[in-house]
């Protein structure tokens, strides 16, 4: 293998210079993937676009590090499996790291240390924060070639452990430990990220999760005023102030709905009756489907619900005694802005 050849067409110079992998020892990094991250974040100038929504308070005869420069230096680091912001006090001097912050490998200054980026995380308010969040939605609608005539978003809340006494973590029992619970809101048919907000770790009430939608949406609609959304949420989404909101916003909706015994009643004939067509013709599964008009105490109208009820060998085995009302299936209850009419079956 020769010495000295390029590591991949099309990576961008660093001060000038070109970017070649060596064989010869010398300097050496097990982060090369960074590199393909600082196209990404060149083309998308994610950096700059958060370091834009920081007020610098600095002498800037004084400053070293830009915060530009210490924003990407933590998220590639992040990106590589160095989450620890003490991991950069070695780090720093690491070649591939200095490339990917656009600095030679071989600098005499390296990338900020620990300290400095302690300082860099505690002068953001949550004014900063909220500044960034609305600049990582405007980001996602600049990704499109040309703007959609309708999008369909995902919302959901994911337990992210924490190690340590941090602020924001609280003891989750679904997870079993301490951790963050951040809200994320996904584009559904590119898979683009829309929002992520770090939060306690726990489950964020109907308020709350509706001032996010009404934040995000707004803000999508900014940048396309014209634009159809559809959101789709599990079962804790499907709240009266979520639905409110997205009805005021005239947007679409798909959620999960918890059941109660009403709507355990209503799905029970069903339910039996997927079971029993089940065990006559001897199938694997059987499903059915229907939809009703149903309003809770707590919701301002009435609202279509769709549901699901499925018999199969799984369910079978579960006690009657665990769920009288619905013998041998399984059920799943939706709610949907859709304006179909209620009352059919299908198969």
């Amino acid at each position: 293998m020769p010495n000295d050849i390029p590591i991949l067409p099309g990576l961008s110079p660093v001060d000038g210079l070109d970017i070649h992998a060596r064989f010869d020892g010398g300097a050496m990094s097990s982060n090369g993937g960074a590199l393909l991250l600082r196209e990404a974040g060149r083309a998308r100038k994610l950096s700059a676009l958060l370091a834009s929504s920081i007020a610098d308070a600095r002498n800037p005869a004084r400053v070293v590090h830009s915060y530009v420069s210490m924003i990407q230096a933590r998220m590639v680091a992040i990106a590589c499996g160095h989450e620890d912001c003490d991991d950069l006090d070695t780090l720093r001097h690491d070649p591939v790291l200095k490339m990917a912050c656009d600095k030679r490998p071989d600098a005499d200054i390296g990338l900020a240390s620990q300290p400095t980026l302690s300082r860099l995380e505690n002068a953001v308010n949550w004014r900063m924060l909220a500044r960034m969040g609305l600049r990582m939605i405007d980001a996602f609608c600049d990704s499109y070639t040309r703007v959609p005539n309708e999008i369909t978003l995902d919302i959901d809340d994911t337990s992210d452990l924490v190690h340590g006494d941090q602020q924001l973590c609280l003891f989750n029992t679904h997870a079993g430990d301490y951790c963050f619970q951040p809200i994320l809101v996904f584009e559904a048919g590119t898979g683009k990220p829309v929002a992520a907000i770090l939060r306690p770790g726990k489950r964020p009430s109907g308020a709350e999760a509706a001032s996010v939608l009404r934040h995000v949406i707004r803000r999508i609609r900014s940048n396309w005023p014209r634009v159809k959304i559809l959101l789709r949420g599990d079962g804790h989404y499907g709240t009266p102030e979520v639905m409110n909101v997205l009805e005021d916003m005239d947007c679409s909706y798909v959620l999960g709905l918890p059941t109660n015994a009403r709507l355990k009643a209503m799905a029970a004939p069903w339910a039996e009756d997927a079971a029993t067509r089940r065990a006559l013709h001897d199938k694997d599964s059987v499903r059915r489907f229907y939809q009703a008009r149903y309003a809770a105490r707590s919701w301002r109208r009435e609202r279509r619900i769709v549901a699901r009820v499925e018999a199969n060998a799984a369910w079978e085995r579960i006690p009657a005694s665990s769920s009288p009302t619905l013998p041998a299936a399984g059920r799943s209850i939706f709610t949907t802005s859709s304006t179909a009419p209620g009352g059919e079956w299908r198969t």
